[in-house]
């Protein structure tokens, strides 16, 4: 895991920031109580920086989920708020990439078992993975969100299976296991001469595309 100064932060956020469209820092701004001081310093450079205007909007209805009715009390809206996973993150560091994506779109989360809102919040050991969940209202724009802007560098290596037969691949990015074999490649020759296949492959959960070395079944 990759530990960040200040400094590094305060950059790191600059950098995140200069990459997002005009609408996306608006939106981001609209709701900046939501980041920590050293975000909301980088963002508010870079609305200054490219002379936007932040107008004001209503506070959305509902932010957290609300507590739980009474024994019997039917909830209308009890399946759309029901939390639904939509990653899991292995690194302070991919957790809050995901944070900046899901509060640029607009979206409550939920990280670990202790439902945190912010990642300083999250007590849980992201070595362990951490599972992040929005309302099943809010998953479709999530699933979009990520696919667009949502790229994890602390993914660990596919976990290794005896030669069954059967062999379980998961997206690197969700976890899911809705995944589907697209086409076989000839990779890049080595020093040797000497080239491996690879495969490439679809989540048709999120929607996410890589390429891999595979794995025997997989196909």
């Amino acid at each position: 895991m990759e530990i960040l100064g200040p400094a590094g932060e305060s950059l790191r956020l600059a950098e995140h920031y200069r990459r997002m469209t005009d609408e996306e820092l608006i939106a981001l701004a609209q709701r900046k109580e939501d980041l920590t001081e050293t975000a909301q310093q980088a963002l508010a450079n870079e609305v200054s920086a490219r002379r936007l205007a932040v107008p004001k909007v209503e506070a959305p209805e509902v932010a957290r989920r609300p507590p739980p009715r009474s024994p019997g009390e039917e909830d209308p809206y009890a399946e759309e708020r029901r939390l639904v996973a939509i990653a899991t993150v292995w690194s302070e560091r991919d957790a809050r990439q995901l944070q900046d994506v899901l509060d640029a779109a607009g979206i409550p989360f939920y990280m670990g078992r202790e439902e945190a809102t912010r990642v300083e919040s999250v007590t849980s050991n992201f070595a362990n993975g951490v599972p992040v969940g929005v309302m099943h209202v809010g998953v479709p724009w999530a699933q979009a969100a990520m696919t667009e802007h949502y790229f994890p560098q602390d993914v660990p290596p596919e976990e290794k299976y005896e030669d069954t037969g059967e062999v379980a691949i998961h997206c690197p990015k969700c976890r899911s296991e809705d995944v589907i074999f697209e086409r076989s490649v000839q990779g890049s020759p080595d020093a040797s001469g000497n080239s491996s296949e690879k495969y490439q492959w679809k989540c048709g959960e999120c929607g996410y595309d890589w390429e891999d070395d595979g794995a025997a079944g997989a196909k």
